[in-house]
C-alpha cells in the first residue's frame, strides 16, 4: 500500500509535540485528533449486552487510542489488535508513543500482524489457532471511510457479502463498530441494515485548532441478530 511512517514534530499552532502516521504522503492519523478514535471503542462496547469477559477485535493499531480506550471497559478480558504493518507493532513494543506507553505489555492485549480484511472475510477468522472463534465486538479503524479506502481490495469488505462474512465471526448480539472520516453515508447504512439490526451512525464532534472551529467523524454501530 505504500511506505508507512511515524512522525514527531513540534506544532507552534498548539504549542505541543504532535505524533502523526502517514502512508506515503497521505495522513492517516494524528495525536491531535483522537476523540473519535476513542469514541469508536466507547460507543461500540456500550452496545455489547454481555456482562463480562469480553473478547474484542480491534482492526488497525495506529497510534493505539482505540485499543487503549477499549481497555478502559472493565469487562474486556481479551483484546486482539489486527495490524497489517510490522513497523506499527514495533512502535508500540518500543513504547515510542507517550500516550499509549504500556499498551503492548498489557496482559489482556495480543498484537497480531495480519490482514484484517482477509481474516474478516475468511472462514477461519481472526484466530489461526481457533478457527471460527467468535468475538463480542469488532472495532474497525483502518480506511478513511467505507467509500474512501486505502487499498482498492478493501472495497469488497464494505459490501453486503463482506459484512455477512465478517458478522459470522461475531457472537449472537455481538457488535460491529467502525470509524469514518466522512459524514454518515446512506449507501453504507443500507448495506449494514441488510446484515445487522440496530444500525446507528453518530457524528462525533471535536475542536479543531487549525480551523478555529469544530470538525467531526462518524462512528457506525450495528448488532448481529
Amino acid at each position: 500500500m505504500g511506505e508507512i511512517s511515524l512522525r514527531r514534530r513540534y506544532d507552534p499552532e498548539v504549542r505541543a509535540e504532535v505524533y502523526e502516521v502517514k502512508l506515503d504522503e497521505d495522513f492517516l492519523m494524528s495525536s491531535l485528533f483522537t476523540v473519535a478514535e476513542r469514541e469508536l471503542s466507547h460507543l461500540g462496547l456500550a452496545r455489547v449486552a454481555s456482562g463480562g469477559d469480553l473478547e474484542v477485535i480491534v482492526g488497525g493499531l495506529g497510534l493505539g487510542y482505540t485499543a487503549l480506550a477499549a481497555l478502559e471497559d472493565p469487562r474486556v478480558r481479551d483484546l486482539t489488535v489486527i495490524e497489517y504493518s510490522e513497523a506499527v507493532i514495533d512502535w508500540h513494543e518500543r513504547d515510542l508513543l507517550p500516550d499509549t506507553v504500556g499498551l503492548a505489555a498489557d496482559e489482556r492485549v495480543h498484537l497480531a500482524c495480519a490482514d484484517f480484511f482477509a481474516a474478516a472475510m475468511s472462514d477461519e477468522g481472526f484466530d489461526p489457532e481457533r478457527h471460527g472463534r467468535a468475538f463480542d465486538a469488532i472495532l474497525l479503524d483502518i480506511d478513511h471511510s467505507p467509500s474512501r479506502v486505502l487499498h482498492s481490495p478493501h472495497a469488497e469488505f464494505y459490501t453486503a457479502a463482506g459484512m455477512r462474512a465478517m458478522a459470522a465471526h461475531l457472537k449472537p448480539e455481538g457488535v460491529f463498530a467502525i470509524w469514518s472520516d466522512d459524514p454518515p453515508e446512506p449507501e453504507f447504512m443500507t448495506v449494514l441494515m441488510e446484515v445487522f439490526t440496530g444500525v446507528q451512525a453518530k457524528r462525533v464532534w471535536f475542536d479543531n485548532p487549525y480551523t478555529q472551529g469544530r470538525s467531526s467523524n462518524t462512528v457506525y454501530t450495528a448488532i448481529r441478530a
